[in-house]
């Protein structure tokens, strides 16, 4: 039990794959050294791999910049690890410096260093002797360097998300969690229900496609979950009407897409969040840090929302072409929309005039063109702010003056 447990303690730390990467390169030089001197270093015409001059420069090249990107590789998991701690939690050091990515682009640009520096050993300018197997082989793993150093940084851009940095806790979580507790127990689904297949976002819906599915099988599906809700793992996903036996349950299952967070593939009410949490950053240590990007943020809402005022909601049914609905889907109401865009901006931006000017105007623009049946959750918006400005001003002259709107805030 010892010795897997040190072994495992191994792989777990930084410098594992980077050190058997450096073990490769060196097998990788002396085996191409022993291709080239079993063919009298004839295989490789020099035309094509360059003279012993051109050689040991192409060989000192490439090891004077392998070592320069394992250092920028090292610096820029530094620079995460600092990031992460300062704005998550201290106790995610762990975690990250066990990226395998990470520790893959250092063992690569490590393993083409020594590969490089000992290949370059057998270049004898006096006798004319290059070893050119080593160098074309040299040639691939720059290729193969500059691959990994653009993959490693869309790999780092996205691992510096907070979804993904979450991601990797719990992941590792859920890994240990079915190792100590291996016995699923036993199913909870009475036949009526599909399970989630794991846990995730749910960010795109195959609308076309459940209704093809559901119209084959004969039945209705009710997607429980709305899109862009995190659904964890074995918990219900569709619910089924109608007969089970013929529905392809897989077919159903690929129609979802499950990523990390929401998107802007389909889910619009995502689009308003975004806007919605930089207003209320830049509020976020009280109404008059930041109320020009606030306003900012309250233009663009408002001008979505004005788009959206006047046009029709789909009731979240799709049905096949005969016209018998075959998938219900959760909906986003008219309402539901005003709240989002309006509700946490008023609350954090009480007490600045610039905040309250700018959001009576959105309010009694859309007011003018919303029909009458969505006029309600803008008037009861208009009323909160004018009672909440009312309580968090104690002059009526600011109160006065915060109760006029201004397009501009105050310009």
């Amino acid at each position: 039990m010892r010795f897997p447990r040190r072994f495992s303690r191994l792989r777990a730390g930084l410098w594992f794959i980077p050190l058997t990467c450096v073990m490769a390169g060196v097998a990788l030089s002396f085996g191409t050294i022993a291709i080239d001197q079993a063919y009298d270093y004839k295989l490789v015409p020099q035309w094509l791999s360059g003279g012993p001059d051109a050689a040991i420069e192409i060989f000192g090249t490439i090891a004077a910049s392998m070592i320069s990107l394992a250092a920028l590789v090292l610096t820029i998991t530094m620079v995460v690890v600092q990031l992460a701690m300062g704005q998550f939690s201290p106790r995610i050091v762990q975690q990250i410096l066990q990226d395998k990515p990470s520790q893959l682009a250092i063992g690569i640009f490590v393993g083409t260093f020594a590969h490089a520096m000992l290949a370059i050993r057998e270049v004898q300018t006096d006798e004319g002797v290059v070893p050119g197997v080593a160098v074309l082989v040299a040639f691939v793993l720059v290729v193969v360097s500059i691959m990994v150093l653009v993959w490693y940084v869309n790999h780092i851009g996205l691992s510096l998300r907070v979804s993904a940095l979450i991601e990797l806790v719990g992941n590792d979580t859920r890994k240990l969690l079915d190792q100590i507790y291996a016995d699923v127990g036993a199913a909870n689904s009475d036949g009526s229900t599909i399970p989630a297949p794991k846990s995730g976002v749910i960010i795109r819906i195959d609308q076309d496609r459940l209704v093809r599915v559901a119209k084959a099988g004969g039945c209705v599906l009710r997607l429980r979950p709305a899109l862009g809700e995190f659904v964890p793992a074995g918990a219900p996903l569709f619910d089924i009407t109608g007969n089970r036996e013929r529905l392809d349950v897989n077919a159903a299952m690929r129609s979802i897409e499950f990523g990390l967070e929401r998107t802007l593939d389909q889910d619009m009410a995502y689009g308003l969040r975004l806007l919605v949490d930089i207003g209320e950053r830049s509020l976020s240590d009280g109404p008059f840090q930041d109320p020009t990007t606030a306003v900012q943020a309250i233009d663009r809402l408002h001008d979505c929302l004005r788009q959206l005022a006047p046009r029709p909601f789909p009731d979240g049914r799709y049905r096949d072409e005969a016209g018998e609905v075959r998938l219900v889907t959760p909906s986003m109401t008219w309402e539901d929309y005003v709240h989002l865009a309006f509700d946490e901006i008023r609350l954090a931006g009480s007490g600045s005039p610039q905040i309250a000017r700018r959001l009576r105007a959105a309010l009694e623009d859309l007011l003018a063109v919303a029909p009458p049946e969505r006029k309600r959750p803008l008037q009861e918006q208009l009323d909160l702010l004018r009672s909440g400005n009312g309580d968090s001003m104690s002059e009526a002259v600011d109160r006065n003056n915060s109760s006029q709107a201004d397009p501009s805030g105050l310009g």
